[in-house]
């Protein structure tokens, strides 16, 4: 009991710093969780201790991703609440096998699932051909989709729509930055503002009429032309599935469609 007392203190501060990312004041968040502003203050400058009930509610009130859920109810002296297990484990089974379907079901068109720092779990068999020309160093161990599709070795050289297609790639991780502060992201960002940045080009100007930034890519088949959806488990319990997502490429043009049949 002494030692998770000993910890007590430096939950206050993290939830106060989950507090100002989310840009609420103490006395908003106290309104939306339904407590005191004085009881608020109190845990957050470590005078008071939350309950474990009350350390969730609060963390539900800012959505915190359950990874870090379980990092402040550890930082104040609980156990964590939300499993992490390995996608090939039986108790995900049924997930898997959702995906699984999704990635078929998507064919001919290419789908990929990745996890919270972009790397590849899995992908249709669509994929692929796709890769044509990539640095194999880029497809060994663990794949990054973002590096991959960024980097002079990977795609980048043959996304049509370069500038376009990397700022829209750049505004989503930074938004993914902005909501968990993730330092492997925040280096990750760093590296991919390293690679050449491409000048706008006449393409770049192609944006399906203000509906959707497209995803052109020169093949061998000629310029394919991508939307791109983004998919998440909607009520996740587990801290892997909360983490992971499909990503699906649907065909934005005739010619794309005709080049896949």
């Amino acid at each position: 009991m002494g030692e998770a007392l000993s910890r007590t203190p430096t939950v206050g501060p993290m939830l106060r710093e989950w507090r100002e990312r989310r840009r609420l004041s103490q006395l908003s968040l106290a309104c939306d969780a339904g407590v005191s502003s004085r009881h608020l203050s109190f845990v957050e400058t470590g005078r008071a201790r939350p309950s474990r009930e009350m350390l969730l509610h609060l963390a539900e009130q800012l959505d915190v991703p359950l990874r870090a859920r379980n990092v402040l109810l550890l930082s104040a002296g609980y156990a964590p609440a939300y499993p992490e297990r390995a996608l090939d484990d039986p108790a995900l089974a049924g997930a898997r096998r959702a995906i699984d379907l999704v990635l078929a079901g998507h064919e001919p068109y290419p789908a990929l699932v990745f996890d919270r720092h972009w790397n590849v779990v899995a992908t249709n068999t669509a994929v692929a051909p796709m890769m044509e020309g990539v640095d194999p160093a880029l497809t060994e161990g663990a794949v990054n989709a973002l590096r991959l599709a960024l980097h002079p070795g990977g795609l980048a050289p043959r996304i049509v729509n370069l500038a376009q297609w990397r700022d829209h790639l750049l505004h989503n991780l930074r938004a993914q930055i902005e909501a968990t502060a993730d330092p492997v992201l925040v280096s990750l960002e760093a590296e991919l503002l390293s690679y050449p940045a491409p000048a706008p080009g006449e393409a770049d100007r192609d944006d399906l009429g203000g509906v959707a930034v497209p995803f052109r890519l020169r093949t061998a088949a000629g310029i394919l032309s991508f939307i791109s959806t983004s998919t998440v488990f909607g009520t996740p319990r587990d801290v892997t599935l909360a983490e992971l997502a499909l990503e699906t490429f649907l065909p934005a043009d005739a010619a794309t469609v005709a080049a896949f049949r």
